[in-house]
């Protein structure tokens, strides 16, 4: 059984990105956003290294190639568990998912890195897939800042949360729009006809949003009247008392009281539990 789930797992893992490929690709149009993608790259690359290089050595200790070590056997009972592996989740954002479901994500993430290198910037990402999504946000805030000659430690920005619910249902071109995919909202439903926050049904936890557009925009102009700070968390568990787990703050438009909505807790998750 565990043999057939490494063999699968093994299946699943991409090659290694060429780094240095990468590099000289995007040397003549180097970005804030093509060093995000580097970034990212050499940590996805790291990753992946590291799950082959555990599910071959597990695959060889099973087969009686090689002796179990401490490591191998915690993670020969991870996999027995359904669990992802404690040693894969120090070089991997933070996640509650089962393993089935994690690898199914991996593979997502994977496939949003592959269409970032060959398409060039992308105009809908899914910040889940990324190890440090604060770095794309910040990249965003940099070029706006360079492009309208901002300064940037007053450059900010805020959310517009638009009637598309995925890639196929924008009807307008946007150039120069950032759009942010699979965020989820918790202790309160989005009324995408009123485009506001409404309350949530006993049936209904969490709610997938629709396509949110990030918008750059200079501090002292941006409007708060009758729109939520909405906290936005990597996982459920929301943050620690470090803070880590925090992402950014949404701007979600309410026709009631933001103490209502403080009050129950609502908050955007990047990832759901299962």
């Amino acid at each position: 059984l565990i043999l057939s789930l490494i063999d699968d797992i093994l299946q699943q893992i991409p090659p290694k990105k060429d780094f240095n490929l990468l590099k000289q690709k995007f040397q003549q149009r180097v970005t804030p956003l093509t060093i995000v993608l580097l970034q990212e790259i050499q940590r996805f690359n790291l990753l992946t290294s590291i799950m082959w290089k555990s599910m071959n050595e597990l695959k060889q200790a099973l087969n009686g190639q090689i002796n179990f070590s401490i490591q191998l056997d915690e993670i020969n009972k991870d996999l027995y568990h359904g669990q992802i592996p404690t040693l894969w989740k120090s070089y991997t954002p933070q996640t509650k998912k089962s393993l089935a479901n994690w690898i199914e994500q991996f593979r997502q993430r994977n496939q949003q890195y592959d269409k970032w290198i060959q398409d060039g910037e992308l105009k809908v990402i899914n910040l889940s897939g990324l190890h440090v999504p604060e770095s794309y946000l910040a990249a965003i805030m940099q070029i706006a800042a360079r492009k309208n000659q901002w300064s940037l430690d007053r450059t900010t920005f805020y959310t517009y949360v638009t009637k598309w619910l995925n890639i196929n249902d924008i009807d307008e071109p946007i150039q120069n729009i950032c759009l942010i995919e699979g965020l989820y909202l918790e202790g309160a439903r989005w009324d995408i006809e009123n485009n506001c926050l409404i309350e949530q049904t006993n049936k209904q936890l969490i709610q997938m949003m629709p396509l949110i557009k990030i918008i750059p925009i200079e501090t002292n102009r941006i409007n708060t009247n009758n729109y939520l700070a909405t906290p936005v968390y990597i996982t459920s568990d929301r943050r620690n008392a470090m803070g880590i787990g925090f992402v950014f703050e949404a701007s979600l438009y309410t026709k009631k009281d933001l103490s209502h909505w403080i009050l129950n807790g609502v908050c955007l998750l990047l990832n759901t539990d299962s």
